[in-house]
């Protein structure tokens, strides 16, 4: 099943863009739903192509076990030469405790210009087989969530 949200960003394109490489901006907008650590290292300060190991709780409380994030970036040419269209793929999902109930996670959210703010994309198809259905409905608030915390914080975010 899909997640859509489409969402106009009160920030340059290259700001959202930043925004959506930038783990605590990733942890920012999924609390306090989803909270996420990792290893001691931590974090890095940015997102690059590759695979991280994240173990996920939800409300800060409880276990779902861990996630693989697998990232990989594009950059297309927009129609008609508005700018370029930004998106990271996560193509990872589950791998241990409840998480791993995920049998399909693809994951993209792009960003393109707006004049002078970002039009952002996000979708999520996302699939468990008996459990689909009830996962996708915490899946649909939780990416509504994500929205109201994304369009909140995109003022803050500037592109230098």
């Amino acid at each position: 099943m899909r997640v859509l949200l489409k969402l106009v960003l009160d920030c340059p394109p290259d700001a959202a863009w930043r925004a959506l490489r930038d783990p605590a901006v990733f942890r920012a907008v999924s609390a306090p739903f989803t909270t996420f650590t990792t290893d001691p290292g931590g974090f890095p300060s940015e997102w690059s192509e590759g695979e991280y190991r994240v173990r996920a709780k939800a409300f800060g409380l409880f276990p779902l076990g861990e996630q693989a994030i697998r990232l990989s970036f594009q950059k297309r040419p927009e129609f008609l030469d508005a700018g370029d269209v930004h998106i990271v793929r996560d193509d990872g999902g589950g791998v241990h405790g409840a998480l791993a109930a995920v049998t399909n996670w693809r994951h993209s959210m792009a960003v393109a210009p707006l004049g002078t703010r970002t039009l952002y994309r996000d979708q999520l198809e996302v699939s468990a087989g008996a459990l689909t259905l009830p996962l996708w409905l915490f899946y649909w608030a939780f990416w509504q969530w994500r929205g109201l915390q994304l369009r909140r914080l995109a003022p803050t975010w500037s592109a230098a």
